[in-house]
């Protein structure tokens, strides 16, 4: 008796989890982001720090995001994105196989998985929130388009220290809206994004310099790339 309670009470906890994340990301297909977790976890951190708070964020739709920061984020974090379910199994085996031999690490994950994390989930590394990424990366990459996808990206990523979204971070990096980014700034830009607070794409040292060359030099196999 017991056991058939419990059956039914965990199938309806399993329908309702279901239903509510489905809705969650139908909802965000329409609907921009208003905040995310990362967010106000960092502004938690700044106030514990004894700092001000601060969230600089503004939202631009996908025909307002310069062309060119669109090649440069797909050229630095995901070559093939617009061609991918979500997940870059040969990009995972690469990361894996280069943080094997002891060369900096580095991860694996695509802009779709990137999104779910940033948009659906918290910080941290574990198991279970990786099982939950994918899963919330299979219903955008099922739900949405890839330029929903990639406009939700470009919004909430962090991209310094109480800066989210491409906006804020031109605006304060180069003193621009993201809508006129040459080339070489969207490059450095994105070069920046694995640890947007520790690096400066106004200040960029020679490792970032390095890595917006390579960005660029993938930014031209993309030329023929529809966005």
């Amino acid at each position: 008796m017991l056991i058939n309670l419990l059956r039914k009470v965990l199938i309806k906890l399993v329908l309702w989890f279901f239903a509510i994340t489905f809705s969650w990301v139908l909802m965000y297909k329409f609907i921009n982001p208003p905040i995310t977790y990362l967010m106000l976890q960092r502004g938690v951190e700044r106030k514990w720090e004894g700092k001000h708070w601060k969230l600089q964020k503004e939202w631009k739709d996908y025909h307002q995001l310069s062309n060119n920061l669109k090649k440069a984020a797909i050229a630095g974090e995901d070559a093939r994105f617009m061609v991918h379910n979500g997940f870059d199994f040969k990009a995972m085996e690469r990361a894996i196989e280069r943080n094997k031999s002891g060369k900096k690490l580095r991860g694996g994950s695509t802009i779709s998985q990137q999104t779910a994390k940033n948009v659906f989930l918290w910080a941290g590394r574990s198991y279970l929130r990786k099982a939950f990424e994918a899963y919330f990366t299979v219903l955008i990459e099922l739900l949405w388009s890839k330029q929903r996808i990639l406009e939700i990206y470009l919004n909430v990523i962090e991209t310094g220290d109480g800066l989210y979204g491409a906006q804020a971070a031109t605006q304060a990096y180069y003193g621009i809206g993201c809508q006129t980014l040459t080339k070489a700034k969207a490059a450095l830009l994105v070069a920046c994004l694995p640890n947007p607070r520790r690096w400066n794409p106004a200040q960029p040292t020679a490792y970032i310099y390095h890595r917006q060359y390579l960005i660029l030099r993938n930014m031209r196999n993309l030329s023929r790339v529809k966005l």
